[in-house]
């Protein structure tokens, strides 16, 4: 985890929280190589999916403690990921915002990818075309009602 200046284009969220140029969030990122290895043993997609939700989970309180106890709690209006997962996120409280800089998710998704191919058993042409480059935001506001 790590603060951010966004640096995309003004995003209105579900709860009326408003993400401009220059706003803080805290950027928040899995530890892919960490969780490839935890659950490299799971051969069913649907399972490991499932696991790596509730860890993704389980660790929301503790996000949002991080943030009340920040030194610049005040300032920081929300969290952001970038990934390729396309489900999920939603049952978390995130809000999948796709990128409108072309040139941005290319980038983003060319540095994802090998993560992607280590961690499905079955890849297909398909599968890479579907899964796009998006960021998962959610503002402090419901971060704290969802998970304090």
């Amino acid at each position: 985890m790590r603060l951010t200046k966004y640096k995309g284009n003004d995003i209105q969220l579900s709860d009326g929280a408003i993400i401009r140029k220059n706003d803080l969030l805290l950027k928040i990122h899995l530890h892919n190589v960490r969780l490839l290895n935890d659950f490299n043993y799971m051969t069913n997609e649907l399972l490991k999916g499932r696991a790596i939700y509730k860890r993704v989970k389980d660790s929301m309180p503790l996000l949002t403690a991080f943030i009340l106890n920040h030194p610049e709690e005040t300032k920081i209006k929300g969290v952001i990921g970038i990934t390729l997962i396309n489900k999920g996120f939603s049952a978390l409280g995130f809000e999948c915002i796709p990128p409108k800089n072309k040139l941005y998710c290319w980038f983003k998704k060319t540095f994802q990818l090998p993560i992607y191919f280590l961690s499905y058993s079955k890849i297909s042409a398909a599968n890479i075309k579907k899964h796009r480059t998006v960021y998962l935001l959610m503002s402090k506001e419901n971060l704290i009602n969802k998970y304090k």
